[in-house]
């Protein structure tokens, strides 16, 4: 698990920093940091989690938005099949939000799904989002930071294919059939 010391450090050390932002980049390890599925009781260790196998990973900039609810999520879950054709069988929602939200969120959108292979994961803290380098300031709309709207595809626990939103949250180039049709 990050610190915050760790994750402190490295947001001093790029404030003074005169290159671009540094991603998370195909080649690179999941990082470590807690999690939550369900409660603040139910950590989740993605890093593990995904350690073996193919996953996808979907960041979000907040659950019930229009956007992550009306069409990035669905699109993933519409396409459940054709990412387990191509040996996809983990998927893990992530967002800056706390768990019970997540829950219940992701209890809206499977529904009609029934599907173990994906969960929502909160983020509360933001540690995942800045340990990939993908958060933002959305203090306008969320009221705090936030997590840019992305989608990662992940070989045991090395990430292949990185899909980010260059404006932080629209849905284009982490669209699900778009990231489909790069697998």
């Amino acid at each position: 698990m990050m610190s915050r010391n760790m994750i402190l450090g490295r947001q001093f050390s790029r404030a003074f920093s005169s290159s671009t932002q540094r991603l998370i980049a195909v080649g690179e390890k999941i990082p470590s940091a807690s999690l939550y599925e369900s409660s603040p009781g139910n950590e989740v260790a993605l890093a593990e989690e995904a350690a073996n196998g193919k996953s996808v990973i979907v960041g979000v900039p907040g659950a019930f938005s229009p956007a992550c609810s009306a069409s990035h999520v669905p699109g993933y879950l519409k396409n459940l099949r054709g990412f387990n054709d191509k040996g996809y069988t983990k998927f893990f929602i992530v967002s800056v939000n706390d768990p019970f939200v997540m829950k219940a969120w992701g209890s809206q959108l499977l529904e009609n799904v029934g599907s173990s292979q994906v969960k929502f994961l909160a983020d509360p803290r933001a540690e995942f989002a800045t340990a990939l380098d993908l958060k933002f300031d959305a203090s306008k709309v969320f009221g705090n930071e936030r997590s840019k709207r992305y989608a990662l595809l992940v070989e045991d626990g090395k990430v292949t294919k990185t899909f980010i939103e260059p404006d932080n949250t629209s849905v284009n180039v982490s669209d699900a059939t778009k990231v489909l049709s790069q697998v």
